[in-house]
């Protein structure tokens, strides 16, 4: 793979991609996780009375559920869906109209051009989008407990720090980094590869979708695997 000097390095182009991330995806990633949060609390509750007739530990149940799976996942998959999608029809349209032979052609390599920026973008977007998933996780868990299951914010506090560690959060953002990583390259590499006409570029992005939620899904179970090592 060709050096990537720093003055070659498209620092605006990154900026406006991270923008593009975090300013279009914040709202809706925030809004998803409060009800996957909300959902958590009434589910964990409900099957604990069933089966111990108890849920007083479901605060610090829902809290650990949250940092180390919940907010990063429901997070990367919203990116791979929003983003990863327009990645690949930015990337297959210029591929269809031939831009990307005409910066070839220019001396300009497609993957420096194109690909590191959008790498770089998604993988500090998605760290930064995890980080507030799962802030707004933990405070929406918190009002449903006090709201539902009559638990006050300290003692939601005071059973969350039996159940979680500061390394949860450090796991959750290596995980969001590796989650950020793998978008923009499942998105490219289709967008590479996409086929003349609307029916290709429509077909890249299906797949740079579908592809990338699998990867996701497989990378945090191989991630979470290897993190439980280290409790």
């Amino acid at each position: 793979m060709a050096t990537i000097k720093a003055k070659r390095f498209r620092w605006k182009e990154t900026f406006e991609q991270l923008y593009f991330i975090g300013n279009g995806s914040l709202v809706i990633i925030v809004f998803c996780v409060c009800f996957a949060a909300m959902v958590t609390i009434v589910e964990s509750s409900f099957h604990m009375k069933l089966v111990i007739q108890n849920d007083s530990m479901v605060p610090g149940f829902a809290a650990m559920l949250i940092l180390r799976e919940l907010a990063a996942v429901v997070a990367a998959l919203l990116l791979t869906s929003r983003v990863g999608a327009g990645i690949a029809a930015e990337v297959g349209t210029m591929k269809v109209t031939e831009q990307i032979d005409a910066l070839k052609m220019l001396g300009i390599y497609p993957v420096n051009y194109l690909v590191i920026p959008r790498l770089v973008a998604c993988i500090l977007g998605a760290m930064f989008l995890t980080i507030v998933a799962n802030m707004t996780c933990l405070f929406s868990a918190m009002a449903v407990s006090s709201s539902y299951l009559g638990y006050t914010p300290a003692m939601f506090i005071s059973g969350m720090k039996r159940f979680v560690q500061f390394k949860d959060l450090i796991f959750a953002i290596i995980k969001a980094a590796c989650f950020g990583a793998v978008i923009p390259l499942i998105s490219c590499y289709f967008g590479f590869r996409c086929e003349s006409g609307a029916e290709g570029v429509g077909k890249a992005t299906t797949n740079s979708v579908v592809v990338g939620s699998i990867a996701i899904i497989v990378i945090d179970f191989l991630l979470s695997y290897a993190f439980s090592y280290l409790y």
